[in-house]
């Protein structure tokens, strides 16, 4: 197995594999370019959204600065927005639905590390998927945790630590993040 293999599978990992570091590097070329590209540029902006991500719906929007490591595992639906600041660890696959809405400086880490010493010191890496249904709304500075999944329609409130999975329908605040009432 691959060192790209056992990062996408959730497997211990070696993050300085050459052929990582590489697809690192060519992400962070392109965010450096969609970063440089002002906002009334569209096209161009969705042209480096297209070849830096791994799917991106139409009526996408990502505002500057945004920031991830590979991108090929970021996947947005259809009228996604993403404000300013957001940080993507997709070292896993990281998928926003249909109409999600991400307030500034919201964090998805995908990316995780072993909780045993041993293991860290051997400078090995893991992660788990991301899943945000469609027509959510995720306010701003909240961060979302490896292997989480936010349910359609629900509101994760400003400031929350996401660390297990929300169902559909609710809004969940605090941190951790927990469901406060459903949603009409």
């Amino acid at each position: 197995m691959t060192a790209r293999d056992a990062m996408l599978s959730g497997a211990l990992y070696d993050a300085l594999d050459p052929d990582l570091a590489a697809a690192r590097a060519r992400a962070r070329a392109l965010v450096a370019r969609l970063n440089a590209t002002p906002d009334d540029a569209p096209a161009a902006r969705r042209a480096l959204l297209a070849d830096l991500l791994g799917s991106v719906g139409e009526g996408v929007e990502v505002v500057s600065p945004f920031v991830c490591d590979y991108g090929a595992q970021i996947h947005l639906g259809a009228r996604v927005f993403v404000n300013a600041g957001a940080v993507m660890l997709d070292v896993c696959e990281i998928r926003l639905g249909a109409g999600t809405l991400v307030g500034p400086s919201v964090q998805f880490y995908a990316a995780t590390h072993p909780t045993d010493p041993a293991i860290r010191r051997q400078g090995l890496e893991l992660g788990a998927p991301i899943t945000v249904g469609e027509n959510v709304w995720i306010g701003g500075g909240a961060i979302l945790l490896a292997g989480v999944t936010v349910g359609d329609d629900s509101v994760i409130g400003a400031g929350s630590v996401v660390t297990r999975d929300i169902p559909p329908g609710v809004l969940a605040v605090g941190t951790p993040c927990r469901v406060v009432r459903p949603l009409p």
